[in-house]
């Protein structure tokens, strides 16, 4: 007896997706979890998988649909064993005939694709930085096979299971899609067993790792612009709705011809033809490997590169900011800082400056919640934070992160100073845990390490202020009696969001935290 799959929630305010591919075919016998159809949201590729036992008896949607969400998307047949038994067999045999390479295997072994899970919130593809294993080598459960690169951060894969390493499906620079194979393992395990299970995975394993993942060392073209059916989320094909567009005139520039939401709105407006030609020469350019050209190089920008440049331009277009600045006297608080350096030295607490800047910030939030706020992109509301989550942005070799150590208002400056050395260790090393560089409420800059004195930061948005830390430069000042002394000085540069926050605000915020570092003794007095 047939039954319908409805289509599930696959995540918040998500309505309708687009079938990308149908990993199974009507009559195929499908187990538990297995994957069923990958589905493109307005925001990544997702893999939806079966819910019980069964025959697929229908599919609802082709290649290209649209489906809804609380909708049935395929039906199952759920029948008698016997049935579901010869469905399998048929099914086992189609697969032998069409694909007879795919049972090329050893006795008592199968391959099997890996398929890079989701590595971040948002994360929908990553740069392969370096494979850690070879074909023919031998893996065991939970060993590292290949460092990635993220948006965010740098990123370990480990083994699932332990096998034999039969195909690198990508080679080092190439970008890998999350929900997609990214190397083939032979395990034990029965062959014919396998096949039963999962008839279509051996089509899989033999058709789509060798014809859309790129080999090892492959230096194969990209592939050509969609033909047919346009290739579209369901946002695109939304707006091009609202435009009275027909999607099927539009010419993509996104990856293997998909239509962006720009494509659509440059079409609607008569001038596609020179944006589109710019952005598929960028995405060319991003796809390709660093080339050299007479004196010149082209690099393609990735990672956290690429990443810091979507942010910065994103945080500049769309947060009106303003700059602050101020001089601080630092000498009593150094003085403090190289006691406790060599008190605590012994116990492997490194104490550096940066805890000071940060427990000192985070008393000043105190007074002045509208520091650690974030208003909504509309700007008709304002969210505080009781925790403050104060950002650090560490230059490292894969480009700027901003690991945030968290919940700083409970934390003594010793505390702090441990989150420092480990974030700062993570960041350079580029493997950051995700968790760290999520929820950020303020953030500080320290481009003195380097030596500059002023700066202009840019916000990290959502958060609505940053501060960039002068060098310490030690300069004559005036004493309360007159007399030229030699101070320790510091310039802190803010930038505001100054939509919620103005000049006066930020003055008086400054003020109190420079306070506090200047005199460090009413620091510790307002510690709880």
């Amino acid at each position: 007896m047939s039954k319908d799959f409805i289509l599930p929630d696959i995540g918040e305010g998500i309505v309708e997706c687009e079938i990308v591919e149908w990993l199974v075919k009507e009559g195929d016998t499908i187990k538990e979890d297995q994957a069923v159809v990958d589905v493109m949201t307005d925001k990544a590729l997702v893999q939806i998988p079966a819910k019980e036992d069964g025959v697929v008896a229908k599919l609802y949607y082709a290649k290209g649909d649209i489906a809804k969400v609380h909708e049935p998307l395929f039906a199952i047949d759920s029948g008698s064993e016997d049935a579901g038994t010869a469905a399998s067999e048929v099914a086992k045999e189609t697969a032998k005939k069409e694909q007879p390479e795919a049972n090329a295997e050893t006795s008592g072994s199968t391959v099997t694709d890996f398929i890079l899970p989701d590595i971040g919130e948002g994360i929908v593809e990553c740069e392969i930085v370096e494979w850690q294993v070879k074909e023919g080598d031998t893996i065991e459960e939970d060993q590292a096979v290949v460092d990635v690169m993220t948006d965010k951060a740098l990123v370990q894969i480990p083994a699932k299971e332990t096998g034999v390493v039969e195909k690198l499906y990508y080679k080092q620079g190439d970008i890998a899609k999350v929900h997609e194979p990214l190397f083939a393992v032979r395990v034990a395990g029965g062959s014919d067993a396998a096949a039963s299970s999962s008839p279509s995975a051996a089509k899989s394993d033999s058709t789509e790792a060798s014809t859309q993942k790129p080999a090892a060392g492959s230096t194969e073209a990209p592939e050509p612009a969609r033909q047919g059916k346009a290739i579209a989320s369901p946002a695109v094909r939304r707006r091009a709705r609202e435009l009275d567009v027909d999607l099927s005139k539009v010419a993509g520039s996104g990856a293997k011809g998909r239509v962006m939401k720009e494509d659509v709105e440059a079409f609607a407006s008569g001038d596609q033809s020179s944006e589109t030609a710019t952005r598929a020469a960028e995405s060319s350019a991003a796809s390709s490997t660093t080339r050299a050209t007479g004196n010149t190089r082209v690099e393609p920008i990735r990672g956290v590169k690429a990443a810091m440049a979507k942010q910065m331009m994103k945080s500049v277009s769309t947060i009106p900011h303003f700059t602050y600045a101020d001089e601080f006297d630092l000498t009593n608080v150094i003085a403090l800082q190289k006691q406790l350096k060599e008190r605590y030295a012994d116990k492997g607490v490194r104490i550096t400056m940066m805890p000071f800047f940060i427990k000192a910030l985070s008393l000043a939030l105190k007074e002045f919640p509208v520091m650690n706020a974030q208003v909504n992109d509309d700007c008709t509301e304002i969210t505080y934070f009781d925790d403050h989550n104060i950002g650090m942005a560490v230059d490292t070799k894969i480009g700027l992160l901003v690991p945030n150590i968290k919940q700083v208002q409970n934390k003594s400056i010793i505390e702090v100073a441990q989150e420092v050395t480990r974030l700062t260790q993570a960041a350079r090393e580029g493997r950051v845990a995700q968790e760290d560089m999520k929820g950020g409420t303020i953030s500080i800059s320290n481009i003195g390490v380097i030596g500059g004195t002023v700066a202009t930061p840019i916000i990290n948005k959502p958060e609505a202020a940053i501060v960039a830390l002068g060098k310490v430069q030690e300069l004559p000042r005036f004493d309360a009696q007159g007399n030229v002394v030699a101070r320790k000085i510091m310039t802190a540069s803010w930038s505001g969001d100054h939509r919620i926050i103005d000049g006066g605000t930020i003055a008086r915020f400054n003020k109190l935290w420079q306070e506090f570092l200047e005199d460090p003794t009413s620091m510790l007095v307002h510690m709880s």
